[in-house]
C-alpha cells in the first residue's frame, strides 16, 4: 500500500471525489469556460480548464476541473482537448455560454482561433477579453509609449536591481523600514499591509558584472532620484496606480460580476479624467512638499524650461507649461485613450443590456425592453411562451424589489442573485433569476487560470521533473480546490479506491 502506484491511485480517488464535488454543485446549470495554456518544468504545454458557473444558492462559482496537455497551442489542439475533458466528464457544448480567454490569436482569433470554433458549435458561448489582461495592457501600454514614464520605471528597475544585489543593502533597507514604521504608529500593519517583503527584481543584476559597476550605475540612479522630475512621475504615477488599483483587486476576485465590473471600469476612466482636469495644482503641492522635506531643488514653474539633451537651444516654453501639457496632461490623455480602445467590450450590446439588471441606486438600470432583447440574445434558454411569460413577470420583479427593504442597498448582481434565493424569490420570478445567472456565468478575468498554473509550479518542481501528466491532474485538482478537498470522506475515497480493481488487501 506504500508503493508509488498505490499511493497515485489513492491520490487519483481523492481528486474524482472533489470532481464529483463540483458536478454536483454544478448540477444541470449552464456555466462559462476559461482557458489558457503554459509550459510545466518539463517544458510540456499544459492548457488549465476553469468552470464559472452560479450555484443553487446563488453564489458565484469558479471551479478548476483539470489540466490536459497538448502537442501544440493551434486553435485545433486546443479544441480537440476540450473536447476530450468534455467528453470524460460528460459536459455538452450547448451548455456553455461564456469564454474567457486572453488576447493570443490562437485563443480569441476572430476566424479561425479557439473562440471561432466554439462559437460554430453554441453562438450563445459569447466571449469576453479578460479585464485583468486587458487593464495589464493599458498599464504598458503608458510604460512604453511615453519616454519620461519610460526612463522613470528603467530607472526603479536599475534600483531594484542594485539594492537586491546585496545582502547588506537589503539589510540597510529593511532596518530604515523598521524605523519608519516605529516613527509612525499610525501606519496599519498585518497581513498584506507593511510586511517584510524580498523586492521584486525586474531585471538581471548579473549584468552589473563588478563593484565599480554597481557604483556607477548607483550614482546615476541617485542623481536622477535627487531631481525634481523624478519626484514628479513619482507622485503622478502614485495617484494614477492608485486610482486603477481598485479595479485591479475587484478583478482578481472569483465572484466578480460582469456587470460590476464594467461600472467599475467606467469609474475608473471618470477618475482619471477628473483628475486630469483638477488634479495638476495638488500634485505640484505635494512634490513641492516632498523636495523641501527631503532637501530637493524644486523647479520655478514660470522659468523657461531647458532641455537637458540642448541646454544651450532656447525651447520658449515655461517649466509649467512642459509638466502640465508635455508630461501631465500627455500622460493622462494616453492613459484614458488606452482604457477606451481596450475596454471598448463594455460598450458591446449584450453588457449594455445586461446592465439593466443592477440593483444599485433602486435598481435605476432597470429597462423591460432591454432585459426581453436580452433574453433574446439567448435562444437556447428562452422560448417563445417564455419570452412572452418575462415580460408579464418582469413588471411584477420591479414593482416587489423596488417595495421590498431586504433588496435595498445591493452592490451587484451577485448580491442580488444570493439575495433572492434567500428569500425565495428565486421560486416567484424564475425566468428573471435565470437572465441573472446567465449575466453571472459570464466571465470576467481569469485569475482562478493563472492561480492554478501557480499551483501547478507547487506541484511539479525541478525536483519532480519526471512526474506523469495524470499524476500532475490529480495533484492540482486537490491543491487548487483545498475547501473542496477538506470535504472529501475518507470512507468515500476507500470505497472508490477499492471499486478500481481486484486487490489482495483491504485500504
Amino acid at each position: 500500500m506504500t508503493a508509488p502506484s498505490i499511493q497515485k491511485e489513492i491520490c487519483s480517488c481523492f481528486a474524482e471525489e472533489v470532481l464529483k464535488k463540483i458536478f454536483e454543485e454544478l448540477g444541470d446549470e449552464v456555466f462559462s469556460i476559461l482557458v489558457d495554456e503554459s509550459r510545466d518544468v518539463s517544458n510540456e504545454e499544459q492548457m488549465a480548464f476553469v468552470l464559472r458557473y452560479v450555484d443553487k444558492l446563488g453564489n458565484m462559482k469558479e471551479r478548476f476541473v483539470g489540466l490536459v496537455h497538448v502537442m501544440e497551442t493551434t486553435s485545433l489542439s486546443l479544441k480537440s482537448g476540450i473536447d476530450k475533458l468534455f467528453a470524460r466528464y460528460n459536459l455538452s457544448l450547448d451548455r456553455v455560454r461564456g469564454q474567457g480567454y486572453d488576447g493570443a490569436s490562437n485563443l480569441s482569433g476572430e476566424f479561425n482561433g479557439f473562440k471561432a470554433l466554439i462559437l460554430k458549435e453554441n453562438s450563445s458561448a459569447y466571449f469576453v477579453h479578460c479585464f485583468a489582461h486587458q487593464l495589464q495592457l493599458v498599464v504598458v501600454g503608458l510604460a512604453t509609449k511615453h519616454h519620461e514614464i519610460f526612463k522613470f520605471f528603467g530607472e526603479v528597475s536599475n534600483l531594484i536591481n542594485i539594492v537586491s544585489a546585496s545582502c547588506k543593502r537589503i539589510d540597510v533597507g529593511r532596518e530604515k523600514q523598521r524605523e519608519n514604521l516605529q516613527l509612525n504608529p499610525e501606519v496599519e500593519t498585518g497581513r498584506g499591509k507593511n510586511q517584510e517583503l524580498s523586492l521584486a527584481r525586474p531585471g538581471d543584476t548579473q549584468t552589473l558584472a563588478s563593484d565599480d559597476a554597481h557604483k556607477s550605475q548607483a550614482d546615476g540612479v541617485e542623481i536622477y532620484m535627487k531631481s525634481f522630475t523624478f519626484v514628479f512621475y513619482l507622485h503622478m504615477m502614485k495617484e494614477i496606480l492608485g486610482i486603477t488599483n481598485k479595479l485591479c483587486e475587484a478583478l482578481q476576485k472569483k465572484d466578480q460580476d460582469i456587470v460590476n465590473a464594467c461600472q467599475l471600469i467606467r469609474s475608473t476612466k471618470a477618475q482619471l479624467l477628473d483628475y486630469r482636469l483638477e488634479g495638476f495644482d495638488s500634485l505640484l503641492k505635494d512634490v513641492t512638499t516632498f523636495c523641501d522635506k527631503y532637501e530637493i531643488e524644486v523647479v520655478k514653474m514660470e522659468d523657461e524650461y531647458v532641455d537637458p539633451k540642448n541646454r544651450r537651444k532656447k525651447t520658449n516654453i515655461t517649466n509649467r507649461h512642459h509638466y502640465v501639457v508635455n508630461n501631465f496632461n500627455t500622460v493622462l490623455d494616453m492613459q484614458i485613450q488606452e482604457y477606451v480602445r481596450r475596454f471598448n467590450e463594455v460598450t458591446t450590446n449584450l453588457l449594455m443590456l445586461m446592465n439593466c439588471l443592477s440593483p444599485c441606486n433602486s435598481f435605476s438600470a432597470f429597462n423591460k425592453q432591454n432585459l426581453l432583447d436580452l433574453a433574446g440574445m439567448y435562444p437556447y434558454d428562452f422560448n417563445i411562451d417564455e419570452k412572452d411569460k418575462l415580460k408579464y413577470e418582469l413588471g411584477h420583479y420591479i414593482y416587489n424589489m423596488k417595495d421590498h427593504t431586504r433588496f435595498a442597498n445591493l452592490n451587484g448582481v451577485g448580491d442580488l442573485a444570493k439575495r433572492m434565493v434567500e428569500t425565495r424569490k428565486h421560486i416567484d420570478y424564475p425566468l428573471v433569476y435565470r437572465l441573472m445567472k446567465l449575466s453571472l456565468v459570464l466571465p470576467v478575468a481569469m485569475a482562478s487560470v493563472e492561480r492554478s498554473f501557480s499551483s501547478m509550479k507547487h506541484v511539479k518542481t525541478d525536483l519532480r521533473n519526471r512526474m506523469g501528466d495524470g499524476y500532475m491532474n490529480d495533484s492540482c485538482i486537490c491543491f487548487v480546490e483545498r475547501d473542496l478537498f477538506q470535504q472529501v470522506s475518507v470512507e468515500d475515497v476507500m470505497q472508490r479506491f477499492q471499486k478500481m480493481k481486484s486487490r489482495r488487501q483491504q485500504l
